[in-house]
């Protein structure tokens, strides 16, 4: 397992991190704790020192500190959903409507109890608007949780597909890390944001780096999923055949498998220094392992590189949800 400094926290993390939202049961249908548990301290035995849970992924984080506890060499991250409960956060709103300090107290104070842990490593805020810098008590209450030493690091959850959504905020230098989905289709950060937090010591959390199972070659246009799972939204309509015809050419542009595709993938975003670390949603002690293999130094060829950069498909897949609805990490 290869590591990176995660921003200016002086925090070495590795290169892939386990993103715990499909293991809570949380609209991810089909995971079980024993098996979720075993994939974890697989992931741990192969280096995997950083996790990212939240508040709204059901048993998450209580599953996550039942791991850790007997780890403390492992980061964990969690994230304060927004008291409106609404994903993505809306324009127009103002951060007393979404994080005010009681609300991230409360959550944080809840986040810890389910988890059994003494502090987190980092809290996110689970959506966010530029509109909100300067406004607000937000920043004072987390610089409060630092002191108190509930918190070590602050970030933020990007809203999903608006990458430029965070600029303000990098730049103000009130912020440790961000969190954005950032694939193989969906290359906008590498536009602004990836440069403005190499320049100002963000650090990058990626997820959705596999298209939510899209660049893993397994989402056909036949694919169906369980009722009440997140990804009949994501894949909804005619996605899956949409997905399967950009996968079908991406792989014989690259001259690989079917198989080797969520490997390409891991390696392309991972090729961008700006990235801390990728947090792959990993369910079995299988995925764990594929995943953990790519963190082994080697890098896409230019040409690699240059056929991926060729099938950039920039979709907007965030809906607007119900309360309670996570979003995708």
């Amino acid at each position: 397992m290869e590591y990176r400094r995660l921003g200016r926290t002086g925090v070495s993390v590795s290169e892939i991190g386990y993103g715990a939202w499909g293991i809570g049961a949380a609209m991810w249908i089909g995971a079980r704790e024993d098996e979720s548990v075993a994939a974890l301290q697989r992931a741990i035995e192969l280096g995997v020192n950083f996790i990212d849970t939240a508040r709204g992924y059901g048993e998450s984080e209580r599953i996550v500190g039942s791991v850790v506890r007997d780890h403390p060499d492992v980061h964990v991250a969690t994230k304060v959903p927004p008291r409106n409960g609404i994903w993505p956060a809306p324009a127009g709103v103002h951060p007393d409507e979404t994080f005010p300090g009681a609300h991230i107290r409360a959550s944080l104070e809840e986040s810890l109890a389910a988890s059994g842990l003494e502090a987190f490593d980092l809290l996110q805020f689970h959506v966010w608007s530029d509109e909100w810098v300067g406004k607000g008590d937000w920043l004072e209450t987390i610089g409060a949780l630092r002191d108190e030493g509930k918190i070590r690091f602050f970030g933020v959850s990007i809203n999903d597909y608006q990458p430029e959504n965070a600029l303000e905020l990098v730049r103000s230098g009130a912020v440790d890390t961000v969190q954005v989905i950032y694939n193989a289709f969906h290359q906008q950060p590498e536009e602004q944001l990836l440069p403005a937090c190499a320049e100002h010591g963000v650090g990058v959390i990626v997820r959705v780096a596999l298209d939510e199972g899209g660049l893993t070659g397994r989402i056909t246009a036949g694919s169906t999923f369980p009722d009440g799972d997140f990804r009949n939204g994501y894949f909804g309509g005619d996605r899956p055949a949409q997905v399967e015809e950009h996968v079908t050419a991406l792989v014989r542009d690259l001259g690989v498998e079917t198989d080797q595709l969520a490997d390409v993938a891991l390696r392309y975003v991972l090729d961008q220094p700006a990235v801390s670390t990728v947090i792959a949603g990993m369910r079995t002690v299988r995925n764990v392992e594929r995943n953990a293999a790519t963190s082994d130094g080697r890098r896409l060829t230019p040409e690699q590189r240059e056929v991926v950069r060729r099938h950039r498909w920039e979709r907007n897949f965030y809906r607007p949800v119900d309360a309670g609805d996570p979003g995708p990490a």
